[in-house]
């Protein structure tokens, strides 16, 4: 009996093994099922929650506190245009050389000894290729170094000679920002005044100050009465009248004088 019971049982096992499996869902839902359930998903969907907490902590606050947002929205508004009109190195050497033609133009004599020493260094190194541009974020900076990596000194391929980051303020010479050069362009002014000219003029004379607003006026009324023509027919009368009235002054000293020579 015992041996029936076990042999029965191991038939029930092996029909429930054999028999077909229930319907269960497709392949493709079961994947998906899989891939929603993963841990790549799980991390994705908890980023977007925790973006769209934030997003809703960033509005819920800027209505809240709109002092604070407007103030935030307009540095970053601020950062985001220094960032995209700082100057590039193409305009840099487009400027420098703009302004080394208007020192061409002038004359030795005439240019300023600090704006022609500062424009003839930069073109020298760049000639040199010893200038270089580097991106600072919000700004840009052009520094020379001591020699060309173009070279084939061993002084400049070699790694360990090359310039540390430290000694880099010291070798900068101009800060693009905002979509201008500011050393360029301060070493540019007043750059067709030769300072040299005037250092032995007292001290009272060699500053200026900017004409007032009376004499500015008075300056273009007498400009523009220059390019006025001369009224000759108007003076040639005057004259003419003046003539007449000495003319008959005379006519009148004299007649006296006959009278008294008619008498005698």
């Amino acid at each position: 009996m015992a041996s029936l019971r076990v042999s029965r049982r191991m038939l029930c096992a092996a029909a429930e093994a054999a028999a077909p499996a229930p319907a269960s869902a497709p392949v493709a839902t079961s994947r998906w099922e899989r891939l929603k359930n993963s841990k790549a998903a799980v991390w994705c969907r908890s980023l977007v929650s925790d973006y769209k907490e934030a997003c809703k902590e960033i509005f819920v606050g800027a209505w809240e506190k709109p002092l604070k947002a407007s103030a935030y929205a307009t540095l970053l508004a601020g950062a985001g245009a220094c960032f995209y009109t700082k100057p590039d190195r193409s305009s840099f050497e487009a400027d420098l050389l703009d302004r080394s033609n208007q020192l061409c133009l002038l004359s030795p004599w005439i240019r300023s000894g600090t704006s022609d020493g500062h424009v003839q260094t930069l073109v020298k190194l760049r000639n040199e290729g010893r200038l270089h541009h580097a991106s600072m974020g919000l700004l840009s900076v052009m520094y020379r170094t001591d020699y060309d990596p173009d070279a084939t000194l061993y002084e400049a391929q070699c790694s360990n000679l090359s310039v540390p980051w430290r000694e880099l303020p010291q070798r900068v010479l101009d800060v693009g920002f905002a979509g201008r050069w500011w050393v360029l362009d301060s070493k540019m002014k007043n750059y067709d005044v030769n300072e040299e000219e005037f250092k032995h003029l007292p001290a009272h004379m060699q500053t200026t100050t900017p004409p007032s607003v009376q004499e500015v006026e008075r300056n273009e009324r007498l400009h523009k009465e220059s390019w006025l023509a001369l009224k000759m027919e108007d003076e040639e009368t005057q004259t003419n009248v003046v003539d007449r009235k000495q003319s008959v002054s005379d006519l009148s000293q004299i007649k006296p004088v006959e009278e008294q020579q008619t008498q005698a």
